[in-house]
Parts: C-alpha cells; sequence; structure tokens
C-alpha cells in the first residue's frame, strides 16, 4: 500500500497529546510494516528523528497549515494534489483533518469534540472551523479511531455517525515513565520547590483544563492546612488565559506555584515521578495521558470525575467534580492526611496502568488501517 499521513503535527521539542501519539503509534507501525510505503506529509522543516525506516518519505507542503484558512487550503489543495500525485491508496489523519474533496480512502482519528461541548474556549475562528468542518471530516472518513470509549459515543452520537464505523484506540504511555529513587526526589525538589512536597499539573494551559479553580482550590488548601506544599505547573499557554492569569495574580500563595514552561521527556518524568500527587481535573479530555504516566511512576492521582477520565483511571484515581473548588480542595487535604488512600491509590494504578501500552495502540490504529483499506 502507498499511505500518505498527515505528520503536520510531528514538530520537534513541542509534542502535544495528538504529537505523541501520532509519534508513538507511526515509530512503530512503520518499522513493523516495511513491505508498506509511508509518505510523511509536513508543513514546516521537519527532523530527521521523525523518519522512522527507510520505507518513510518526507514531503513538506506549502502552506504552513497553522491558521483556520491555511488549515482548508492545505488539506482541500496541497494534500488533495500529493494524494493524486502519488496514487495514494489511504490517507490517514492522526489530527482528524481531512481532504474532503479527494476521493482516496480516508481514515480520521478524532481525539474528542470538546469544540462541541467547549466553544468558547477557542478563538473564534478555530471554533467556527472545526464545528463546520470536523462533522464533514467524520462522515467523509470510511473509518474513524478515538481514544475512549466515552469519545465513540459522543461523536457517533453528536454526528449521526454508526457505531461500528468507529474503533476505540487507547493511548499509551512512554516508557520512560517509572518511578524514580528518593535521592531523586530529593534533588529535584531542591532544583523546583525549594525542597518542599508538591503537586504537580501537567498539560497546556488553556480553560478547558480548569487550572484556575485548580488556583483557588490550591489557595484554600494552604489557607486551611498551613501546609508546606506547593504547586508546580508543567505547560506552555495557548490561548484565552485571562482566567488563568486572573486566579494566579489573585492567589494568596502565588509564590507557591511554580510554572515550569515545556520540558523535555526525562526532566518531565523527574518531576512527575518526583511529585507528592498529581491534581489532574480538566473540564473536559477525550482520554488525559498524564493520569497513566502518572500511575506509571507510582504517583497518586486526583482527577475529574467528567467525560472519559473514569474510564481511563478506573478505580485507580480520587475523583472529584472539576467544578467544585471545595472538593477539588478536600481531594488535596485527604491524599495529604491519609496515607493508606495514597498507597492504595498507587497499587491500584499499578494494576490499571497495565492496559495502556503504545504497542497496542499501534497495532489497533494498524487494524484500522487493514479495515479502512478493504472497504
Amino acid at each position: 500500500m502507498r499511505i500518505v499521513v498527515n505528520t503536520r503535527l510531528l514538530i520537534e521539542n513541542k509534542l502535544d497529546g495528538i504529537g505523541w501519539f501520532t509519534y508513538e503509534t507511526l515509530k512503530r507501525i512503520t518499522k513493523k510494516h516495511p513491505e508498506h510505503q509511508f509518505y510523511f506529509l509536513f508543513d514546516r522543516k521537519f527532523s530527521d528523528d521523525f523518519i522512522f525506516s527507510k520505507n518513510v518519505i518526507p514531503v513538506i507542503l506549502n502552506p504552513p497549515a497553522r491558521h483556520p484558512v491555511l488549515w482548508f487550503l492545505w488539506f482541500e489543495v496541497s494534500v488533495k494534489k500529493i494524494l493524486k500525485r502519488i496514487n495514494a491508496d489511504l490517507f490517514l489523519s492522526p489530527d482528524g483533518y481531512l481532504s474532503l474533496s479527494s476521493n482516496v480512502k480516508q481514515i480520521s482519528v478524532i481525539h474528542d469534540i470538546n469544540f462541541v461541548h467547549r466553544p468558547e474556549d477557542l478563538p473564534f475562528f478555530a471554533r467556527k472551523y472545526y464545528n463546520r468542518f470536523f462533522p464533514k471530516f467524520a462522515k467523509k472518513a470510511v473509518k474513524i479511531a478515538t481514544v475512549s470509549e466515552y469519545s465513540k459515543q459522543d461523536i457517533s452520537s453528536r454526528f449521526d455517525i454508526a457505531k461500528d464505523k468507529i474503533t476505540v484506540v487507547y493511548n499509551g504511555s512512554n516508557d520512560i515513565y517509572k518511578p524514580v529513587s528518593e535521592e531523586i526526589k530529593i534533588k529535584i525538589r531542591r532544583e523546583y520547590t525549594e525542597g518542599k512536597p508538591y503537586f504537580v499539573f501537567i498539560g497546556t494551559l488553556h480553560p478547558r483544563k480548569n487550572i484556575a479553580r485548580l488556583f483557588a482550590a490550591f489557595n484554600k488548601f494552604k489557607k486551611e492546612t498551613g501546609s508546606d506544599f506547593k504547586l508546580v505547573i508543567i505547560g506552555t499557554k495557548m490561548f484565552m488565559t485571562g482566567d488563568i492569569d486572573k486566579a494566579y495574580s489573585e492567589s494568596e500563595f502565588k509564590n507557591d506555584i511554580i510554572f515550569t514552561g515545556r520540558l523535555n521527556p526525562e526532566d518531565l518524568h523527574y518531576v512527575l515521578a518526583s511529585a507528592f500527587a498529581m491534581t489532574f481535573v480538566p473540564l473536559f479530555e477525550g482520554f488525559g495521558i498524564p493520569l497513566i504516566e502518572a500511575m506509571n511512576c507510582e504517583v497518586p492521582v486526583i482527577a475529574s470525575n467528567t467525560t472519559s477520565l473514569p474510564e481511563v483511571a478506573g478505580d485507580a484515581a480520587l475523583f472529584v467534580n472539576p467544578f467544585d473548588i471545595n472538593e477539588i480542595k478536600n481531594a488535596m487535604i485527604k491524599i495529604v492526611d491519609d496515607n493508606f488512600l495514597r498507597n492504595e491509590l498507587i497499587k491500584k494504578g499499578n494494576i490499571r496502568k497495565r492496559a495502556f501500552s503504545w504497542d497496542t495502540t499501534a497495532d489497533k490504529l494498524w487494524d484500522v488501517v487493514i479495515e479502512a483499506y478493504g472497504k
């Protein structure tokens, strides 16, 4: 087969959730299936680290697709042309965007449809684009892959798509995430939090991640307990961060909130594995890879009780209503005070994490490719 893949989110040192899904699955698929030819479509200069094997041919297409108008031009003009020129058998899009005007069979990986539920969290033109075109992409695709049963049901009901057209392909977790020694924990705490224990959040900084309420809950936690705990925020600003900035500026304990920005995988591993607990309380999530990374590091998790997170975490998290600041605060107090609970969550996490691996993800995505090709 000649398989063309949208790899525009493979950006060196800037991989996010969808970028990691793309990286981890394609790295395995291309190496495991040397009998097939893969064409990787980039919209800018790429790193050779993303050319995983000899059966991968990279192609740079203009214009750089970083705005709704350019998204349209890239997929409806540039991608359409290359699919025809290559005489592609299949187009695989790990970020969900398709070429509506091409007749090539296409697979859309739609991780979630948060833009349907929370359009206010997105810039105006992006929200208009997503809500106009993703229902069309879903109907155009011969197969859809998504990362949770929650998202499958959501896509099916909201876009009127038959459930048998959608396959659940869970995310995995990088092998780098594992427990670290007490010596490393002490070193990391000295480096980041003046030697103090800390909660950790991982993710991009925008409203859907509910960071403003997390700051408010942390403020209440500090006032009520007098604790020396810190809160470490790992991630970069995205857009619409006014509420986050306001909550931070109003916090009485802003000096105990540490922003690290984006960390490379090794540093991220050490900071995560040295945390006392993860506080991951987004308002909407299609999967939530940080949950699995924390479990792999034997770090207990406080998580939202909404969308896909109960499905992913199972019984290995302390769940809270993400809209209730007091509930988040109380969970932070509970996980600090109740050592038995903390150890039980770690034990359950060690069991739950076995359900997720990138090897399984890649194999299931390949099954979707084969099924789509046969349609």
